[in-house]
């Protein structure tokens, strides 16, 4: 791929990338464009200045700097193959992209959110179009895509995809995440949806709708480990039967954000190779890990599939399977309202079975994001800490979100 976009550069084709949202991932991509051979940033946006100037900066380059979001991607005077959606929004998120298809750019979604959530309609958006919108490949799931293609490849049946997760607090409020935010250089609800977990199932949910893959139980098992090879003994593969399942260990201080893939295979002929790779096993269960994720780094790969050959890392191929629902961090009051959808004080979220917690009432996490408006979902009857929040629990306000949800409906 590498010669490939160095021939690109030579003939003067760069791959010209737009990017919007220059915060912790914004930066690293934005720098990571400019020491990529074949590929140029044509624009950077940030409703920040400040913020997109320190995108042009880290960049090194001429690239055309502005607030105006969505001006940028409707010039069409301003060169765009491929836009990179790197903010932490869900609506504005969702309106970028839908302006990127409409020009007939390919959209690499660094942001698992309106990945999960409003998928379906962008996926819909882009085949019309027909261009890519695809997960980013240097985020858990993109990595984790990769390797299960591979493993797959290799004639192994997919058991289980992991993420390695050093820390979880799923009660953890606003106020005690704001000074380790700030060490992070992330935003406060940004780092909390890492904290209370609601990130690792939005990203889990992704990749088990790419797979076909399923959950023991609402929210993952989530064991405590110390080392990832300690997974096949943790978990129950041969209660799992045919369907494949999606999980994480817990503590593990081995590796910070790595992920793993265990592949099933009973063939004699090939554990004996796979015993001289020293490959970690318990016959016929086999782990593959990869003891990073190296998020920017890795963001012009998704760039250059896309560009080169028109194909995604991932993108939910099989459909709504699973998904991240809400849960009440706290007991919550008739009267409370909801701040935030993803990263609040008031709720968290799990993945489970889609077609499940939908029969049981319960509310797509990301469907109480109120982003753009004053209004919010306010509790309507008491819901105790951990239970499930469910449409007969809250008022739901006419928001953009609830409007693009029931335009989602016919498409999951």
């Amino acid at each position: 791929m590498l010669n490939t976009l160095k021939t690109l550069d030579k003939e003067n084709r760069p791959i010209h990338v737009g990017l919007i949202g220059l915060g912790a991932m914004g930066r690293g991509i934005a720098y990571q464009i400019g020491k990529t051979p074949g590929m140029r940033l044509s624009f950077i946006a940030d409703r920040d200045i400040k913020a997109a100037e320190e995108g042009q900066r880290l960049y090194g380059k001429p690239a055309h700097v502005t607030t105006d979001c969505e001006g940028v991607l409707k010039d069409e005077k301003i060169p765009c193959d491929v836009f990179v959606e790197a903010t932490n929004s869900i609506i504005a998120a969702y309106d970028y992209c839908q302006l990127a298809i409409q020009r007939k750019a390919h959209c690499v979604l660094m942001n698992a959110e309106v990945d999960l959530i409003l998928g379906p309609l962008l996926q819909a958006a882009a085949n019309k179009a027909g261009v890519v919108v695809t997960s980013d490949a240097g985020d858990q799931h993109g990595v984790l895509a990769r390797m299960m293609q591979e493993v797959e490849m290799w004639g192994f049946k997919l058991v289980q995809a992991g993420n390695m997760k050093g820390f979880l607090d799923r009660h953890r409020d606003w106020a005690g995440t704001i000074d380790i935010a700030a060490k992070l250089k992330l935003s406060v609800q940004q780092c909390l949806a890492y904290t209370d977990g609601s990130k690792l199932n939005i990203e889990m949910a992704i990749i088990a709708n790419e797979y076909g893959l399923g959950v023991t139980k609402p929210g993952m098992e989530g064991p405590v480990a110390n080392k990832v090879e300690e997974a096949l003994d943790l978990f129950d593969f041969d209660a799992y039967g045919d369907e494949g399942r999606v999980d994480y260990i817990l503590g593990a201080k081995q590796f910070g954000g790595g992920v793993w893939v265990v592949g099933k295979n009973e063939d004699e002929f090939q554990q004996g190779y796979m015993n001289y790779y020293k490959v970690t096993n318990k016959h016929p269960y086999y782990l593959f890990f990869r003891p990073y994720h190296l998020c920017h780094l890795e963001t012009p790969r998704a760039v250059a599939v896309a560009a080169l050959y028109g194909k995604p890392v991932l993108n939910q191929r099989m459909g709504r399977l699973t998904d991240c629902f809400a849960y009440a961090k706290t007991d919550l009051a008739p009267g409370t309202k909801i701040s935030h959808a993803i990263g609040s004080d008031q709720c968290y979220g799990l993945i489970d079975y889609a077609k499940k917690a939908d029969a049981a009432g319960q509310i797509p996490q990301g469907v109480l994001d109120v982003e753009g408006s004053d209004l919010r979902p306010v509790v309507k009857r008491a819901i105790k800490k951990d239970d499930p929040i469910t449409w007969d629990d809250v008022d739901i306000p006419d928001t953009r979100m609830a409007r693009l949800w029931e335009e989602q409906k016919p498409l999951l």
